[in-house]
């Protein structure tokens, strides 16, 4: 009796625990209409763009991006519309060191690289997206770089 209480609790932990997991699943359909996303790099900063043809601004939002190692806030680009943009600083910064702490105000803090819970390739990004107030996964493939 002992033991199949045990093995009752350890079934019933696992497939709690698989089921909490399983919000990282990624998502088979896109969340919004799409083109091919592209990156271009200018010295240690790479900019990510995605082209939305259509979304329903309404049940979805598009708040993040991995790429990289990276990650990093989306935003929807001013200059072209229907595009939204992330950009990434690959390099470490300038840091002004004093014993003044007033003069190390301005210096901002480095981008850490995230350990994701995908494996990505070069050429792949994990769009992090809200869908009806629930977060969501969908792999981007093909990224190229655009010069």
């Amino acid at each position: 009796m002992k033991y199949l209480y045990l093995l009752l609790s350890a079934t019933l932990a696992t497939i709690l625990f698989a089921s909490c997991a399983g919000n990282k699943d990624l998502q088979e359909k896109a969340p919004a209409d799409m083109g091919t996303a592209y990156f271009t790099t200018q010295g240690e900063i790479i900019k990510l763009y995605i082209p939305v043809t259509s979304i329903q601004t309404n049940r979805v939002s598009l708040t993040e991006v991995y790429f990289r190692n990276r990650k990093a806030a989306l935003t929807s680009s001013a200059d072209m519309p229907g595009v939204y943009m992330a950009t990434f600083e690959t390099g470490k910064p300038d840091m002004i060191m004093s014993s003044d702490p007033k003069e190390e105000y301005g210096n901002k803090m480095p981008q850490k690289t995230d350990k994701l819970d995908f494996e990505l390739k070069d050429d792949e990004a994990i769009l992090i997206f809200t869908q009806n107030s629930k977060v969501k996964y969908y792999k981007l493939t093909g990224v190229k770089e655009r010069v």
